[in-house]
C-alpha cells in the first residue's frame, strides 16, 4: 500500500512551483486537492475516447459532483491525434462551448493527452491553467511532469509546441496496475533512463522491480514511480526550460525519436526510447565516451521489458539517419547526442550533448538493423 506522497518541482513562472501528488486512489479526491491550485470558473476535461470511457467521465463527473462546472472534450486515441489539425478541433470546441480565459484544462491520459491538453491549455486565450492526471505508466514516470506540450508534424516529433507547466500533477498508482503488461514496459523504459542517467542504485534496483511492476504489483509500482517522479522533478526544477542540465533527460532519444518518425509512429514512444538508449550507448562506446559494456547492460534490462535491443525489420536506416537531424534538440545544423561515460553518469559536454559523425550513427544502425527477431508486434514498422 503505497501513502500518499509529494513531491515538489521548483518550477513553473512562479515561485511556489508546482506539486505532484501521487497515492493510490487519490484521483477521486481531485475535486478537493484542485481547489488549492486552481481557480476556474470551468473545467475542460480532455482524455482520448478510450481513457474517457474508464477514466475521463469518472473524473469530469467527480469534479461537477464536488461543485465544478466541468465538461468531457475527446478525441481518437494515439500518436496519430497530437496534431495540429486537433489542437484546432479542441480548441474551436471550447470556444464554441463558451469557455473563456476563466477556464482550466484537466488532461487525463497518457503522454498524447498532456502534451495535445497542455498545448491548447498553453494557447487558448493566451494561456490557462492546467492540471495533469496521468494514467499510463510512461505520463506518471516521466512526460507529466517538466511543463512541455506540443504535437508532431511531418518533419518530426514535437516539434511545434510550448513550455507550459501544470499547477497540480495528481498521480494514481492504482491505475498503472491495470495496465496491459506492454503498456508498463512503455514506462519502465523511461524509469530505466533515469538511472542510467543519474542513479546507478536506483538502476539496479529495478533489475529486481522490473519483474514485480511488469506483474502489476501496487507495491513495486508505486516504488518506481516516486523514485523516478523525484529523479525528474530534481532536474527540471534547476532547468525548466531545457537550457542546460535538462538536456540530459534526453539520453535515448535523438536516435529513439527519429525510429519512431521512420516507422510512422507504428511503434509506441517508450519502445523506441528504450531502442534508443542501446543504440546510442553503442555509439558511446564506439567512440570511446561510454564504459564497454554499458549498452550491454542496458540490453539486458530492455530485454527485461519485452522491447526490442535491435532496429525492427521494416526500417530503412538512411532515413532514420536523415531523421535525427530535424530532431528538436539539434544545433547549428547537427543532431545532438545524449552519451553515458557510465550507468549512473552522462559525459559532460558544454551543453549535455555530443556531436556523433553520422558514420558512426550509420554503423551503429547497419549492425543493428534487421537483427532484431522479438515479440512480433514490435516488428510492425514500415519505411
Amino acid at each position: 500500500m503505497l501513502l500518499e506522497d509529494t513531491i515538489q518541482v521548483q518550477a513553473g513562472g512562479w515561485a511556489r512551483g508546482y506539486p505532484i501528488r501521487v497515492g493510490n486512489g487519490i484521483r477521486r479526491s481531485l475535486p478537493s486537492l484542485i481547489s488549492g491550485h486552481v481557480k476556474a470558473h470551468r473545467y475542460a476535461v480532455m482524455a482520448d475516447e478510450q481513457v474517457a470511457a474508464l477514466y475521463g467521465r469518472e473524473i469530469s463527473e467527480g469534479l461537477n459532483r464536488g461543485g465544478k462546472k466541468a465538461s468531457l472534450f475527446t478525441f481518437p486515441p494515439g500518436e496519430g491525434s497530437k496534431t495540429r489539425e486537433e489542437w484546432a478541433r479542441l480548441t474551436d470546441a471550447m470556444l464554441e462551448a463558451g469557455f473563456g480565459r476563466d477556464c482550466a484544462v484537466v488532461a487525463v491520459g497518457g503522454g498524447v493527452t498532456g502534451d495535445l491538453a497542455g498545448f491548447v491549455a498553453a494557447t487558448f486565450m493566451r494561456g490557462v491553467p492546467f492540471v495533469q492526471v496521468p494514467t499510463s505508466l510512461v505520463a506518471m514516470i516521466d512526460s507529466s511532469v517538466g511543463g512541455k506540450a506540443g504535437v508532431d508534424v511531418p518533419s518530426g516529433k514535437n516539434l511545434v509546441g510550448a513550455f507550459h507547466p501544470p499547477r497540480l500533477v495528481v498521480v494514481d498508482p492504482e491505475v498503472a496496475v491495470t495496465l496491459p503488461r506492454s503498456e508498463r514496459a512503455q514506462g519502465l523504459a523511461e524509469a530505466v533512463k533515469h538511472g542510467a542517467i543519474l542513479d546507478p542504485v536506483y538502476l539496479a534496483d529495478l533489475e529486481t522491480n522490473i519483474p514485480c511492476v511488469m506483474n502489476g504489483e501496487v507495491g513495486a509500482t508505486g516504488r518506481v514511480v516516486v523514485r523516478s517522479i523525484e529523479i525528474k522533478a530534481g532536474v527540471v526544477s534547476k532547468d525548466e526550460r531545457e537550457s542546460g542540465l535538462r538536456k540530459i533527460l534526453n539520453f535515448g532519444h535523438t536516435l529513439g525519436h527519429a525510429v519512431e518518425t521512420a516507422a510512422d509512429y507504428a511503434l509506441p514512444h517508450g519502445t523506441c526510447v528504450a531502442l534508443g538508449m542501446v543504440l546510442e550507448a553503442r555509439g558511446g562506446e564506439k567512440l570511446g565516451i561510454t564504459r564497454k559494456g554499458t549498452s550491454e547492460t542496458l540490453a539486458r534490462m530492455v530485454g527485461l521489458l519485452e522491447l526490442p535491443t535491435e532496429v525492427p525489420l521494416g526500417l530503412d536506416p538512411q532515413r532514420v539517419l536523415k531523421l535525427t537531424h530535424s530532431d528538436e534538440r539539434g544545433r547549428k545544423g547537427r543532431p545532438r547526442y545524449v552519451l553515458l561515460a557510465q550507468l549512473g553518469k552522462v559525459a559532460p559536454s558544454d551543453d549535455w550533448g555530443q556531436d556523433v559523425p553520422d558514420e558512426i550513427v550509420m554503423e551503429i544502425l547497419q549492425e543493428s538493423s534487421g537483427r532484431f527477431s522479438g515479440r512480433s508486434d514490435s516488428s510492425v514498422a514500415r519505411a
